[in-house]
């Protein structure tokens, strides 16, 4: 999805980075990102989980890992010198986690150089793929970490508040990817405009786009087919009717509307009482009941990723 933040993209990384996030708490985002892992991880893929939900970090309930000894906070802190000491097994086999911080007030404020620091780190692991539970709501630490994401996924539920939540996300990593292609593209000035909040300004991708046009045609042309690429990929949780399931479709639909960028479903998660159940007992629900209806969802989903991925490229021997 992202090139990423300066000199990272000719770095070793991982072959796919998700990124899970948010419009707020509640909706399901650890649940999504842990059993998506587990998906991932028995596709026969290995998984890094990273609790980056550095407010409220509960990853490690979800997949039913005792409070771990070492987390984020100690490698933040230099505590812990490697990544590799923070790196604790799940019971899963493929699948380890990197728990979040659990001690530090303001953990949930990383300064720039350790965010640096951690996403330096973070690209550099070797797993075929590193998921990303990102912190509820559109601060900058959390829209950037779904910026870089390969997929950006964006959780939600069939209710007015997360839907208007959930597009309020969208929005604020679309201007930040804008933000971080600016002086790429020479429209400083135009992203500028588009985050006031004075009457006039530019809204929207057309809005922006058709400024460029006029500095420069060719210029507008390269950023376009670069936005076009931010692909947000969109889950509805907990739908229980059949108008639920086509919440996504319709989220989908108006972001194409009135950003004219596409916006990916990957699919919905039946309010189920299993997955209830599962995560009453700090349990992933592809562990405690596989032939349940969010699992068998959730499988879904993981299947779709792995088909836009396409098949691994190993290197030669």
């Amino acid at each position: 999805m992202a090139s990423g933040p300066p000199g990272l993209s000719r770095r070793p990384r991982p072959r796919r980075i998700i990124a899970v996030g948010g419009g707020k708490g509640g909706i399901g985002k650890s649940m999504v990102s842990a059993n998506l892992g587990v998906a991932l991880a028995q596709s026969g893929a290995n998984v890094l989980l990273v609790d980056v939900d550095l407010g409220g970090a509960n990853l490690h309930t979800c997949l039913g890992v005792g409070q771990p000894t070492a987390t984020l906070s100690d490698f933040l802190r230099r505590n812990k010198a490697q990544l590799e000491e923070v790196i604790v097994p799940t019971g899963v086999p493929g699948l380890s986690l990197i728990a979040g911080a659990q001690d530090a007030l303001d953990a949930a404020n990383l300064k720039y150089a350790q965010k640096q620091k951690l996403l330096r780190t973070l690209m550099g692991t070797s797993a075929d793929y590193l998921i990303l539970d990102l912190g509820a709501g559109t601060s900058f630490n959390t829209i950037d970490f779904f910026v870089l994401a390969d997929h950006g996924v964006l959780v939600m539920l069939p209710e007015p508040t997360s839907v208007e939540n959930a597009y309020r996300f969208a929005k604020a990593a679309f201007f930040r990817k804008l933000q971080q292609v600016e002086s790429q593209y020479g429209i400083e000035d135009l992203v500028e405009d588009a985050l006031t909040t004075r009457e006039g300004a530019l809204r929207t991708l057309h809005d922006v786009l058709a400024q460029a046009r006029r500095k420069d045609p060719a210029i507008a042309e390269r950023l376009e087919r670069e936005l076009s690429a931010f692909r947000i990929r969109l889950i509805v949780n907990q739908a229980r009717t059949d108008a639920d399931l086509s919440v996504g479709a319709a989220v989908a639909a108006a972001w194409k509307k009135f950003f004219g960028i596409e916006m990916d479903v990957l699919g919905a998660i039946r309010y189920d009482d299993e997955a209830w159940r599962a995560v009453r007992k700090r349990r992933p629900v592809l562990i405690e009941r596989p032939d349940s209806a969010a699992a068998t969802a959730i499988q879904g989903i993981a299947t779709r990723i792995l088909a836009l991925d396409g098949p691994p490229q190993r290197s030669a021997p």
